[in-house]
């Protein structure tokens, strides 16, 4: 409960105070007490935390997948094992990992430096694909950095490798042309440049252009410094950090799956369902949002406990806190649940009825989920006390 004392009051309280009730000696008169509003969290470990194990962390895994993905589409040269093409589509989904679940926090360098079109663009421009293989041979990874976006990163490498994914995501080594291979390979060195700029930008310098720009992850976790002209107060990062929280909860459900999905059967139109070839799509919307629930606990899976945004909100409601927790993992059973039984791939999920059934409950998860973190969350940054 708040107190607010009259004049009157505080006048009393002071004169009390002077006249030393209890015959002290002591002539000091300390200012009189009066409560805060809101609730007061020390936010400085938590936003280190984040900064370090969990977004730093994260884009260092993307830059080592980044390589032995290159590794593994090398094997590809004059390979007739379908087991070398196994391992380079394991090799895709295991880079696609870190990349999905840092959508929960895509600011900061993937924006300003542009390497989330580079990698993520989305639809693939397959007509120009198909051009690029016709009238190409002996690709390098500095020309491909000159084309469009749409013809490189993460989904034409998914085509080459799985196939177009209509009938299934198995495609075989045999099918997998000489120049197929040649574009993969470059597309793989062009992924694992990007990767490491990523990398290196959190924690050597967030502008390669600019000799004295610090780390982006020196921006997080010092705001308020003369240097910093990104983050003003702690208040600013952790704003930022809910915000993108709530930015990928919302592009999952109401862009990634709705636009697909349509208003009805008749419309939907699995042609704008991402990750459709290697049959990823489910994987990649759970990824995204256990990214979220990376930030909101401070950690991956199985680490140690580390603060996180539960912390910030557990400090003025702990019941919030935990509510939104649960919000967090039902949203991510529901995305998994779509599969149903048969393990149904999301393209195939949205042209069935009972598949279109468990979709619509998947978005009701991700809608309750994202309005907490709207109503709820977000109105706690005006109501913090720093300490």
């Amino acid at each position: 409960m708040n107190f607010k004392y009259t004049a009157i009051a505080l006048t009393l309280m002071g004169t009390l105070t002077a006249c030393g009730g209890s015959g002290s000696d002591d002539s000091s008169t300390p200012d009189p007490v009066v409560p805060e509003t809101g609730f007061s969290f020390a936010a400085t470990e938590m936003v280190t935390n984040l900064t370090n194990d969990v977004i730093v962390a994260g884009y260092a895994d993307l830059a080592a997948q980044g390589d032995a993905l290159l590794l593994a589409t090398q094997a590809l040269v004059n390979s007739t094992s379908q087991a070398d093409l196994t391992a380079a589509q394991e090799a895709w989904k295991a880079a696609r990992k870190p990349w999905e679940q840092g959508e929960s926090h895509i600011f900061g360098p993937v924006d300003s430096l542009s390497i989330d079109p580079h990698l993520d663009s989305w639809p693939l421009n397959t007509t120009d694909l198909q051009t690029q293989l016709d009238n190409n041979t002996g690709f390098d990874a500095e020309t491909i950095k000159s084309w469009n976006d749409d013809v490189q990163g993460f989904h034409t490498m998914e085509y080459l490798l799985f196939g177009d994914g209509v009938a299934d995501n198995n495609k075989s080594i045999s099918d997998l042309t000489t120049t197929e291979r040649e574009y993969v390979i470059a597309l793989a060195e062009v992924f694992r440049d990007y990767a490491k700029q990523l990398d290196d930008a959190w924690q050597i310098s967030h502008n390669p252009q600019d000799a004295n720009a610090l780390p982006y992850a020196d921006l997080l976790t010092s705001p308020g410094s003369d240097n910093n002209t990104v983050y003003s107060s702690e208040l600013a990062v952790i704003e930022e950090l809910i915000n993108g929280m709530i930015g990928i909860v919302d592009e999952v459900g109401n862009g990634k799956i709705a636009d697909p999905f349509g208003d009805s059967l008749a419309n939907a139109d699995t042609s704008k369902v991402e990750s459709q070839y290697s049959w990823n799509s489910l994987t990649d919307f759970a990824d995204n949002i256990q990214g979220v629930r990376n930030v909101y606990h401070g950690e991956f899976i199985g680490s140690a406990d580390k603060q996180g945004i539960i912390d910030f909100v557990a400090a003025a409601d702990s019941a919030l806190s935990v509510r939104i927790s649960s919000e967090i993992d039902d949203a991510i059973l529901k995305i998994q649940a779509i599969a149903g039984n048969d393990d149904m791939p999301f393209r195939q999920a949205i042209l069935d009825e009972a598949g279109r059934t468990r979709v619509e409950t998947a978005v009701t998860a991700l809608t309750t989920l994202q309005t907490s973190l709207e109503s709820d969350v977000i109105p706690l940054l005006s109501e913090w006390n720093p300490q």
